[in-house]
């Protein structure tokens, strides 16, 4: 094999000793001796490449488990730059691992030489290199279990490596508040008392650790610099105004804040973010499940397994005493024989009384006045009142669709591009084709299926890469079908066409913990008598059908009914929605003008969606979660939005596009509306 001379080292004793670098393979021929050489005719190896993808990946693994194969043995580590620079020509790549593997044996060296194949090549370092691997592995672990049994026995015998003197070395240079080191030194004495070998030693220790690690004293230094923290949240999070601004004016002594909102909203992310714009430490507690109070309030030390409560555990975590704690899932706290952990709250967000909260395993009161807590939740109703009463609530309704689309843009696509390995390739996905994956394909109030959908994208254009395709790519509405089949939500067009010519059809609006809903209402009559009503309904909800029935009997004469317009007639109401459970108090508008409809005869706009709740004086009340409802229409294609005149005040937290792009009609009676309707459906017709 013809090479270069890189270095030559002559030795003491005559001889020397020289580093070649290999240009070529080359098999000999004829091989003649003359005097002291030997000549031969060579023949020139060229290695052998099939410019497969497969060859490329093996490549690429091989690079993978040389690099961890560095790491694990002694081998020096310019090694990995070495691979690396390599890694795009197979060729050298094998020779240079195949020369640098210490384990391989000559005859190993030599077939590797002798092969031209550089995809046998690299199948055959690939295995050498998983079998070496898979040994040093293993030894590591048995090497970690030993000292691991070690370290136990050790302390079994008491000769553990921090001592009781060097525990009350730490206790007398700590800064610890005058209850801690109280209790801590009659927690030392006790453990200097009694044998090395007790089961209670472990348990003293143990407290003894906790308490020498929390940080009492320790504080973040914050940042008071409005414009920095509006900079982070913006930079951070899309939309969401009036949370952010509430973010930005947070302090210690605030009211605790409850961010409510439909799954996928980005609630824990906020307060990540309000964590970092505010220059503390963040922790996180998921209270989802919780049934215990001491997860909350700790264990008392009455046997070996008692630990802190989540709080002290948060902010040990933190290192500090501000930190940003959040607590989420604040609405699936339950309550069983053990207490409830509701109750325990009470305490930790007062902020009146959480400056000397007693967690039971330290026994010693805690300052918590200076942590800001943020809790999280999907729904209102399953929280208790009086903890409920302790947080200011802040809804996050969700996100128009433009929002989403910035969103998309700003976040969400150039991760999902970066986790398929496509960050560098040329994508373009118009803001045509991101509304149709909205509409088609994620409807919802927050961005975790849209979300999973640009994901399914970056992994189809990954494939099409590694099939031959260069790019660069371009996606417009044509092509979202291609990348994620069909649509799987019905756009409701069948709905929608009978709207203006099928009576009895009303849009209502329906607040859900996923968002707002668009809640279609049919009525329809027939012999018989009375009310009948299908569905899933709650009983709100019948009762809301109950009262609409009532009011347009007691006022037929308004829409020139028969006052016995019931007589040997069955009404039939019915709202299909796939056997969803429904109720709450906003369908009474909707199914009251369901009824004028069917019983005058005269169709409702299909653009037209209404919420609210009526009384038997004709009432409209009010409802809430208007903009979850507002969106949702909007969602759905709907122009107009009917809702109560004591709601005005919600359309301020509307974004501006939606306001300007939407029509608000605010009624006070239902008389109104419904008569409204019916003129305006006659002019409609005989126009």
């Amino acid at each position: 094999m013809p090479a270069l001379s890189r270095q030559v080292l002559r030795l003491p004793e005559g001889g020397a000793r020289a580093l070649l670098q290999p240009l070529l393979r080359i098999r000999a021929k004829h091989p003649r001796s003359l005097e002291s050489l030997v000549q031969a005719e060579v023949e020139v190896l060229d290695d052998v490449l099939t410019g497969e993808t497969e060859e490329q990946a093996l490549a690429h693994h091989l690079v993978s488990q040389f690099q961890r194969f560095v790491d694990f043995s002694d081998l020096p580590k310019p090694l990995k730059l070495g691979a690396r620079e390599q890694q795009e020509t197979p060729g050298l790549l094998t020779d240079l691992i195949g020369s640098a593997l210490p384990t391989a044996t000559h005859e190993v060296q030599l077939r590797l030489l002798e092969e031209t194949s550089v995809r046998a090549r690299l199948q055959e370092l690939t295995g050498l290199l998983g079998h070496e691997l898979a040994l040093l592995e293993m030894g590591q672990k048995i090497q970690s279990q030993v000292q691991q049994e070690m370290g136990q026995h050790q302390r079994e015998l008491g000769t553990s490596d921090e001592t009781d003197e060097s525990l009350r070395a730490r206790l007398e240079h700590s800064s610890l508040p005058e209850a801690a080191v109280r209790e801590a030194k009659l927690e030392l004495e006790r453990l200097e008392s009694m044998p090395a070998r007790a089961a209670e030693a472990s348990v003293s220790h143990t407290y003894l650790d906790w308490v020498l690690g929390m940080p009492w004293n320790k504080r973040s230094k914050e940042h008071t610099d409005i414009d920095r923290a509006r900079n982070i949240l913006e930079k951070d999070h899309e939309g969401l105004g009036k949370v952010k601004l509430r973010g930005q004016q947070q302090g210690a002594r605030g009211p605790m804040l409850l961010l409510v909102g439909s799954p996928g909203v980005d609630k824990t992310s906020l307060g990540r973010s309000v964590a970092r714009a505010l220059g503390r430490r963040f922790a996180r507690m998921s209270l989802g499940g919780v049934h215990d109070e001491a997860e909350i309030r700790g264990h008392r030390r009455t046997y070996v397994g008692a630990m802190p409560g989540r709080l002290v555990q948060a902010l040990c975590k933190a290192g500090t005493n501000n930190p940003v704690i959040q607590l989420d899932e604040i609405d699936k706290v339950g309550a069983d024989h053990r207490g409830d952990p509701s109750s325990a709250l009470l305490e930790v967000l007062d902020a009146e009384q959480n400056h000397a909260f007693v967690d039971h395993y330290l026994d010693v009161p805690v300052d918590l006045s200076q942590v800001i807590f943020l809790a999280t939740a999907n729904r209102l109703d399953t929280i208790p009142a009086p903890l409920r009463d302790r947080m200011e609530v802040l809804q996050l309704s969700g996100y128009s669709e433009e929002e989403k689309i910035q969103i998309a843009r700003k976040h969400l696509l150039p991760k999902s591009l970066k986790a398929s390995g496509l960050g560098r390739r040329r994508i373009e996905i118009t803001d045509d084709a991101l509304r149709h994956i909205v509409r088609g394909y994620t409807r919802e109030a927050g961005l975790r299926n849209f979300a999973r959908e640009l994901a399914n994208v970056g992994r189809k254009l990954a494939r099409r890469v590694v099939e031959g395709g260069r790019g660069p790519f371009r996606i417009g509405v044509d092509d979202v079908r291609t990348y994620l089949g069909p649509e799987k939500l019905s756009t409701e067009e069948d709905v929608r066409d009978d709207f203006g010519v099928t009576s009895g059809l009303v849009a209502g609006l329906a607040w859900t913990p996923a968002g707002g809903e668009v809640m279609y209402i049919e009525a329809t009559r027939m012999a018989g008598d009375g009310l009948r009503l299908t569905e899933q309904l709650g009983d709100v909800m019948k009762e809301s059908a109950q009262i609409a029935l009532s009011y347009v009997g007691a006022h037929a004469d308004t829409w020139d009914l028969p006052a016995d317009f019931l007589a040997g007639q069955e009404i039939h109401v019915h709202l299909p929605a796939g056997g969803v459970p429904k109720d709450g108090p906003s369908a009474g508008v909707a199914l009251t003008t369901a009824l004028v409809s069917l019983l005058t005869g005269v169709p409702v706009r299909g653009d037209v969606a209404m919420m609210g709740e009526v009384t038997l004086r004709g009432r409209v009340l009010p409802v809430g979660g208007v903009e979850e409802k507002v969106l949702a229409a909007r969602r759905a294609g709907m122009t107009t939005v009917i809702l109560p005149q004591r709601n005005e005040r919600d359309l301020l937290e509307l974004p501006a596009s939606v306001r300007d792009e939407m029509t608000f009609v605010l009624v006070e009676v239902v008389d109104v509306l419904t008569s409204s309707l019916v003129a305006d459906s006659t002019q409609r017709q005989a126009a």
